[in-house]
């Protein structure tokens, strides 16, 4: 298509496409024939099950169905008790002992098959919020620490110790050149030139979008980097504001340091 299109291209303005009827393409392959119907007459017909529906029938639910409902919950004894422990005011853990055997035995099982289900793991934050808004039951912070203390997937899992992450800043946008730079490095490059670099310092100034590569070598330190964006680059640009860069903080924090070093002057 595209050399055709270049063909043409001479033609554009002084030529009218006319279409042609012309033979059955006989080399059609998948993607250029309809497709068959699946029918008897197909070569390719492939049987289908039916599922024959023998008869429908649509009810509709009157109020009074609800109502009795209703009625029926407010005289049983069980469903009155329930009620008053599942209330988040209720002080009475001792009313579960006033159940009937069954109905006591689905109350004790269901707190368990909540805490398994809720993908209870060993931190407590994590149960509250999971736990908090599918169900609730006198002391269930308690239950949900002593079910996560003798489950075994949750004893065997890792445990986030570390600080969390805090809130996403915006970065201030600069006001000229060379205020705020990205800064990252790309290794793993074959070594080249005479000191055999692998590696190259990127950056990239976030005003201009201007781009500077530094060779150099993957296992420099930050004074090694501090004394090369001296040389080679604060020489032109001036002294940076803030460095963006994806490295450790106490590298960028000694890349710093190095710099003011060099400055003569203290942080």
């Amino acid at each position: 298509m595209l050399r055709w299109k270049i063909a043409i291209q001479e033609y554009r303005g002084n030529m009218n496409i006319v279409h042609k009827y012309g033979n059955i393409h006989k080399n059609a392959d998948g993607l250029s024939r309809w497709a068959l119907a699946n029918t008897p007459e197909s070569p390719a017909w492939v049987p289908q099950e039916e599922n024959h529906i023998e008869g429908i029938c649509v009810t509709d639910i009157g109020t009074e169905l609800f109502n009795q409902i209703k009625e029926s919950y407010k005289k049983d004894k069980n469903c009155h008790i329930l009620y008053q422990l599942l209330m988040k005011d209720c002080k009475y853990p001792s009313l579960s002992s006033k159940l009937d055997k069954i109905w006591k035995k689905a109350y004790d099982g269901g707190r368990f098959h909540v805490l398994d289900c809720c993908s209870w793991t060993s931190l407590r934050r994590q149960n509250t919020r999971e736990g908090k808004t599918c169900s609730w039951w006198p002391n269930w912070k308690k239950d949900g620490a002593e079910y996560c203390q003798t489950c075994d997937r949750c004893q065997k899992e890792n445990r986030a110790i570390g600080k969390k992450f805090g809130m996403i800043i915006q970065i201030q946008e600069p006001k000229s050149p060379w205020e705020i730079v990205h800064m990252d490095w790309v290794t793993v490059l074959p070594p080249g030139g005479d000191r055999s670099y692998n590696a190259c310092l990127v950056l990239v100034d976030r005003y201009s979008k201007t781009p500077m590569l530094l060779t150099c070598q993957k296992d420099d330190t930050a004074m090694d980097t501090a004394i090369m964006i001296w040389n080679k680059v604060n020489s032109h640009t001036g002294l940076f504001q803030n460095i963006i860069s994806d490295r450790d903080p106490k590298f960028t924090s000694a890349l710093w340091a190095s710099l003011h070093n060099l400055f003569g002057t203290k942080l």
